[in-house]
């Protein structure tokens, strides 16, 4: 049975693995859309986290020409610095995210009401799946923006330093704000993303083109929104980071800190530092992200 057969059954929407699929072909393919997701967008990423920790004003020229400076003064690979972290996490973590939205939502929604629009139940099923990744992938995350300020390119030395100076704890500093600014950011994700299909693809015809529209879309808005949170987490993440000089950073060790020192340095502005490189990584790293899941879907699934 092709797709389209599928779609015309009833049985499934073209955003969810079928019903029936095997749990490794769910994990399989959540693992591959985050890896090509936070792989191919990860230099923007790399800028953005500098900017977040810059103790001065962010750079006004534009991203091209201090991605052209980065990479003359440290070297090709510096904004590559914690790819393998993100890697590494990002597979089990997406496998995981997946997994758990399939699975919530296939709880909440009747398959006979699956092609009909559901943006409570949908979002409720992000949350879930956001939960529980986070919960996986937040210590990656940390040591990747302490390696994106870091001369240091090993993953486990900066693993290892983290750990002895500042303790397990330290990996989970920013998981409350994690949680808080992904919340939004899941649930708004699978609501615009489902929402703007039945727009642009009202038919619900499988075509590749309108998923990666729909997906850039919901990228770019949820990155918009959620930047003052990332901005909070950035600062739990690198406080112990050797180029965090302040020590109202380097003691920002709970939301409330990290809020009042962003405020008290930089401001209201402060709050969107890195807006732009955040929604130019996410707008076309969450339309690859859904992209590969069904490229994923379909090679596991073909019938």
């Amino acid at each position: 049975m092709n797709t389209s057969e599928v779609i015309t059954a009833g049985e499934i929407d073209y955003e969810s693995l079928p019903a029936n699929a095997p749990l490794a072909s769910q994990l399989m393919a959540g693992a591959f859309a985050g890896i090509m997701e936070h792989s191919v967008m990860f230099p923007i990423d790399a800028l953005k986290t500098r900017i977040q920790s810059a103790s001065g004003g962010a750079a006004s020229s534009g991203m091209l020409s201090q991605i052209s400076k980065i990479s003359t003064a440290e070297g090709s690979l510096a904004l590559w610095k914690g790819v393998q972290s993100v890697i590494l996490g990002a597979g089990p973590a997406h496998a995981v995210y997946f997994a758990t939205y399939e699975y919530t939502k296939s709880q909440l929604i009747d398959p006979q009401d699956y092609q009909t629009h559901q943006p409570l139940k949908t979002a409720l099923s992000g949350t879930a799946a956001t939960i529980a990744a986070d919960a996986l992938m937040n210590p990656f995350d940390t040591i990747k923006q302490r390696m994106q300020l870091s001369t240091t390119s090993s993953m486990t030395s900066v693993a290892k330093q983290i750990y002895q100076k500042e303790g397990i704890m330290a990996f989970y500093y920013s998981y409350p704000t994690t949680i808080a600014m992904n919340i939004p950011f899941a649930a708004f994700n699978f609501v615009i993303y489902e929402s703007s299909t039945k727009v642009f693809n009202p038919s619900n015809d499988y075509n590749p083109l309108i998923h990666c529209l729909c997906g850039g879309i919901s990228g770019a808005t949820c990155a918009a929104v959620t930047t003052p949170l990332d901005c909070i987490k950035t600062v739990l993440q690198v406080r112990g980071s050797e180029t965090v000089s302040l020590p109202i950073f380097r003691n920002a060790d709970t939301f409330s800190k990290a809020t009042k020192a962003v405020y008290k340095i930089h401001g209201w502005n402060g709050f969107w530092r890195g807006l732009k490189p955040r929604v130019i990584a996410n707008m076309p790293a969450t339309a690859i992200s859904w992209t590969a899941y069904e490229c994923a879907k379909h090679f596991f699934n073909p019938n």
